[in-house]
């Protein structure tokens, strides 16, 4: 029974790496701009989708059939392009939308997700296409003496964990940080100093959308590659970001990793209720505490 939990908990702790790196992206763009972006689960697929197209498609589609972009490079091309698309977005739709009900930029995120979709499904197909880039070092399992365990997958844990950790260093505790933060609190006083905001948040939403694209990469080579792949997981992600306090960062990375594990135990002890358990506490922590479990209460 033991080994049945342990086992249980490393594939819940699994998905929390992909929890805990979405609701950080999330986090941030919400925390700093107070934008509910709807289109990160699309973001996060087109950034998966990305990495097959570099590894399977580019060397064809330009004519050199033996050039695969492997998965490492990816990691570094596949962030930078979509923070580059989320860049685009910011600055020809979302940033006219500011002074208005934060509801119009929902609706305008949710209508650019369908739009990725539909582009996807129309390139591709709604079913799922496996990821062959996963890098030799990294196939293989290892045995960790409760489970035999893929090298993957523990690579990914330890990947999130420590971009995770950097994303909340350099938001909290590092002066680009603090600008940010001061930004978004009273941006007439940080202008004064000769700070350009308008920049500074375009480069934030950027930073966001880029997170998640890092974690599309990071899914590829485990999940099908597929257009409603973000979709699957978007709500879950809201859910991850509420429990944790909408715009805390910490409270999205902890409350990422822990729910995985509640979801990954739940189906040791009820697996029906593995589905709907994050839900069921983000109902409690909504009556307990509003603000979420990290956030600042109003």
């Amino acid at each position: 029974m033991l080994n049945l939990i342990l086992a249980q908990a490393m594939l819940g702790l699994n998905n929390g790496v992909f929890y805990a790196m979405l609701s950080l992206g999330l986090a941030v763009i919400f925390g700093l701009l107070n934008v509910v972006n709807f289109a990160h689960g699309a973001l996060y697929m087109t950034g998966a989708f990305l990495a097959l197209i570099l590894y399977s498609y580019l060397g064809v589609w330009i004519g050199i059939e033996d050039l695969h972009i492997n998965f490492w490079a990816a990691l570094i091309i596949v962030p930078i392009l979509i923070g580059a698309l989320g860049i685009l977005i910011e600055r020809t739709m979302l940033r006219w939308l500011y002074n208005f009900d934060p509801i119009y930029s929902l609706l305008l995120t949710f209508g650019i997700t369908l739009v990725l979709q539909g582009l996807f499904v129309n390139f591709f197909s709604a079913s799922g296409t496996p990821y062959p880039g996963q890098p030799e070092s990294l196939r293989g399992v290892v045995d960790l003496g409760f489970m035999i365990f893929p090298k993957y997958r523990l690579f990914a844990i330890g990947f999130s964990i420590v971009i995770c950790l950097a994303v909340w260093f350099i938001i909290e505790r590092t002066r680009i940080g603090a600008m940010l933060r001061a930004g978004t609190e009273n941006p007439d006083l940080v202008k004064a100093f000769g700070i350009n905001v308008p920049l500074m948040v375009t480069l934030t939403f950027g930073f966001g959308t880029g997170l998640a694209g890092l974690a599309g990469v990071l899914a590829a080579p485990i999940y099908s590659v597929g257009p409603l792949m973000g979709a699957d997981l978007i709500i879950i992600i809201f859910a991850v970001v509420v429990i944790g306090g909408m715009g805390s960062i910490m409270g999205a990375v902890v409350s990422g990793f822990a729910l995985g594990l509640v979801e990954g135990l739940t189906k040791v002890f009820y697996a029906p209720a593995a589905n709907t358990v994050i839900f069921f506490l983000m109902v409690v922590v909504l009556l307990v505490r509003p603000a979420g479990l990290f956030g600042r209460q109003s």
